[in-house]
């Protein structure tokens, strides 16, 4: 498991739902009672072999007193408490690679969405969505190729899960400044968080109210009339504990039609009922109000990036869409975001409660469930997606610390359902702005379940060695029928149905193995082999290549096998380096790429047999002098097609179908080099204590944009600039204060943040378009902001 942690430090500090590496002077969020293991730095997540003594905080007992029901031996009894162990399982599982990004790593900055504070970790890619704070991430070049929201990654808030049964993740209601710290996971992990974890997982922990203890207020705003308001308020109140976060931004978007409105709630709470029994719940809530403008092509793009002066269709660079005159059939009329009036009006609501009881000192049983809410309406171009989507999820495990054959051991064995039924509509824009409705277009019913077991087994075979092994199986049943209607007499609304139904079972199993070698207190080895798979959604049923209404429901689940060989060193408390390789190998991998230009202006998904993923995750944290630090993340990828054979069709008189071989072609949407670096300097000591800065530097590579390989977006190398100051303030009422203000993209850039993957086209004689085509195609590009002035301040309350 890799140990590098974007803080570092001295203590393990082990806490009810999470785990982080971190200074002691720092706490980590809790739903249990916290446990402190003092373990040399890079160790795993277990008590260092040769310091098996633990100290249990005095402040806050054990889950049950050590005499009331003894475990097998001191060591066990000195260890992990099982309920840790299972918690663990969603922060730093073992053998697994992983890296935690602390909150001090985005306190001091303007931290709006989840792209300021996941760049930390290596393997991580972040591309734009549909919405200020919907972003697509991506782990290991996974969700990188996908057109919209988060897919290939199981997301967790508290340990309660985010990804809804149909695999899909918003990052929407993710407010970073809730958060005291991510755990980011990676690597094919479906033997622990079942379907669609292809890519791997992260876990968002929200502030522990013991740390916050108190109130704060906080406010942040800067050019392109951003603004934020937030208050947390958090208190441990003898055996209760909460947090609470609330949030409001808003702003006008630095592209024409880009304003936003977003209000946050997100809320934890604890209690210790007996010294056996701790029940949670979670609370989460965001509405989102915003207009969204229409991605560009390329060529569109490098003229006009911002869509200046795109109030009417017909200017040059300006992209359009064409809106059915009367809503339902007929001509259409070239129509742009803003005279159109694009944009989302969504709702998210989850609800969670989670009981957890320890039979003994050796045994911990779970029970969580969660609701989960996605009220969406959604006029995005030519159609509107209207519907509500809520989910249910039931999971039960059983967590025990023991021995096998005297060796140190940790069972888990679990179970899980969840499920999703919905009905969404597709209707038509109009003209007339405000997003004016037309007729239906389409209707799709849609149920998503997912049932099954895992268990796992992590036994030290010795003091300085862990074996890891696990297995899941799961049954996932969708269900569907897609109603597409069509108006073929003109001007008049009689509608003709056509009806595609799904009835699909996938039934997937995902064992894993690894081993965790730590040579000494400076050098830590992992080597894994794991499995991951995904379904597709119902949605992705019936959608054809050319982005209409259409039976594409042989789509099968995506599989993956990697392998993963890495190591950690940590020769002193000053520097951490970690350094892995994986190679994976993908088969019937889910692909979506944009359609050509058609009046839905879809996404197709589609099956590529075969292909391969490979490339180096590293990470660095130098404490070279006092005060100073440099921090690294870089990746590499290469990700190619092994066997594809894509089929395009030609348009017009005498359509005919043509056969192109992909083998050997680099996956579009792949970025082969990310870095992220950032040199800081925090004074110590003195009157100017708490006065630091920071330059920041961002590099993405160019990446293909097309299955041809013709047509590449640019990459780009961002450089920001940080100053913040902390201070305690000696008072009755405020017990601290931080200012701190940033500069982004300081050189003022002109850099792609998001570019969807585009169709390729061919003609009649059976040539594919070249690149000039394919950068006239829209539907892909949005611009990242140019420079923008930002700061804030944040004050706490006694």
């Amino acid at each position: 498991m890799s140990r590098y942690h974007a803080l570092g430090g001295a203590s393990l500090v082990v806490l009810g739902s999470a785990l982080s590496l971190m200074p002691s002077a720092t706490t980590a969020q809790t739903s249990l009672p916290a446990v402190t293991v003092e373990a040399p730095r890079g160790t795993a997540a277990r008590p260092a072999a040769r310091k098996p003594a633990v100290r249990s905080s005095a402040r806050t007992p054990q889950a049950r007193p050590p005499a009331a029901n003894p475990a097998p031996s001191a060591s066990l009894t000195a260890g992990i408490t099982p309920s840790v162990a299972r918690a663990l399982l969603n922060t730093a599982p073992n053998g697994q690679t992983e890296t935690t990004i602390d909150r001090s790593r985005f306190e001091n900055r303007p931290a709006f969405s989840v792209a300021d504070v996941l760049r930390e970790s290596p393997g991580i890619s972040i591309k734009q969505g549909n919405g200020p704070r919907d972003m697509g991430i991506s782990i290991r070049g996974s969700n990188a190729r996908n057109g919209f929201a988060i897919r290939n990654i199981v997301i967790f808030d508290d340990g309660f899960p985010v990804t809804q049964p149909d695999g899909l993740s918003r990052s929407d209601l993710i407010d970073p400044k809730a958060y005291g710290a991510i755990d980011v996971v990676r690597g094919p992990s479906s033997a622990l968080y079942g379907n669609y974890a292809t890519g791997g997982a992260l876990n968002f922990r929200t502030r522990p109210g013991r740390s916050i203890d108190g109130v704060e207020y906080g406010v942040e705003g800067g050019s392109f009339g951003y603004l934020n308001n937030y208050i947390a308020a958090g208190k441990k109140i003898g055996n209760f504990e909460y947090s609470l976060f609330t949030s409001d931004a808003r702003g006008d978007g630095f592209i024409q039609n880009s304003w936003f409105n977003t209000q946050t709630v997100n809320f934890l709470g604890t209690l210790h009922l007996t010294p056996d029994d701790r029940f949670t719940v979670k609370f989460i809530n965001n509405n989102l109000e915003t207009r969204l403008p229409i991605r560009l092509s390329l060529n569109q793009y490098n003229q006009n990036p911002f869509q200046r002066g795109c109030e009417f269709a017909g200017i040059t660079a300006c992209a359009s869409v064409g809106l059915l005159n009367n809503g339902f059939n007929g001509g259409r009329t070239p129509t742009t975001a803003i005279q159109a009036g694009l944009g989302r009006e969504d709702r998210r609501t989850i609800v969670g409660g989670r009981w957890e009881h320890d039979f003994d000192n050796t045994t911990t049983w779970r029970n969580q469930f969660t609701f989960d809410d996605r009220n969406i309406s959604q006029p995005t171009g030519a159609t509107t997606a209207i519907g509500d989507f809520p989910s249910y999820n039931y999971m039960s495990d059983v967590t025990k610390r023991g021995e096998i054959l005297g060796m140190e051991s940790t069972t888990y064995f679990g179970a899980w359902y969840n499920t999703l039924a919905a009905s969404s509509d597709s209707r038509n824009v109009m003209p007339g702005g405000n997003a004016r409705l037309g007729l239906l277009a389409s209707n799709t019913f849609s149920s998503t379940s997912n049932y099954g077991v895992r268990a796992r087994e992590e036994i030290k075979i010795a003091p300085n060695l862990t074996a890891i092994a696990g297995i899941g199986w799961e049954t996932t049943i969708l269900r569907g029928v897609n109603t597409a209607y069509a108006y073929p007499t003109t001007n008049v609304p009689t509608a003709v149905t056509t009806l595609i139904s799904a009835d699909r079972q996938f039934q997937n199993t995902a064992p894993e193995l690894a081993l965790l070698y730590k040579l000494n207190p400076e050098w830590q080895f992992r080597a894994r082999v794991a499995t991951g798979y995904g379904t597709p959604q119902v949605g992705n049923l019936f959608v054809d290549s050319q982005g209409n209404s259409g039976n594409n429901t042989q789509l099968k689940a995506q599989r993956n096998l990697g392998y993963d060989l890495g190591f950690d060193w940590t020769p002193n408390s000053a520097l951490t380096f970690s350094l892995t390789g994986f190679y994976e190998f993908f088969r019937d991998e889910l692909v979506t790429q944009a359609t050509p230009a058609n009046a839905r202006n879809a996404s197709f998904t589609f099956n590529a047999p075969k292909s391969e993923h490979r490339g180096v995750e590293l990470a660095a944290d130098w404490k070279f002098y006092p005060g100073w630090r440099l921090t690294a993340a870089y990746t590499y990828l290469d990700q190619y097609y092994t066997e594809y054979t894509e089929t395009l069709r030609s348009t017009g008189a005498g359509a005919a179908a043509f056969n192109f071989n992909r083998a050997g072609n680099k996956i579009p949407g792949i970025s082969p080099h990310e870095l992220t670096a950032r040199l800081g300097y925090d004074h110590m000591s003195g009157p100017l204590a708490g006065l630091g800065a920071f330059v920041e530097v961002q590099w993405k590579d160019s990446f293909y944009m097309d299955n041809a390989n013709l047509l590449k977006a640019p990459g780009y190398e961002l450089v920001n600039l940080n100053v913040h100051y902390n201070t305690d303030l000696k008072s009755d009422t405020f017990k601290s204060m931080s200012v701190f203000a940033e500069v982004r993209n300081v050189f003022d850039r002109t850099y792609v943040a998001s570019a969807n993957n585009i169709a390729n086209t061919v003609q009649g004689t059976g040539i594919q378009d070249g690149a000039l085509t394919l950068a006239n195609t829209t539907g892909s590009i949005y611009a990242g902001s140019p420079r923008a002035f930002m700061a804030g301040m944040r004050l706490a309350f006694k």
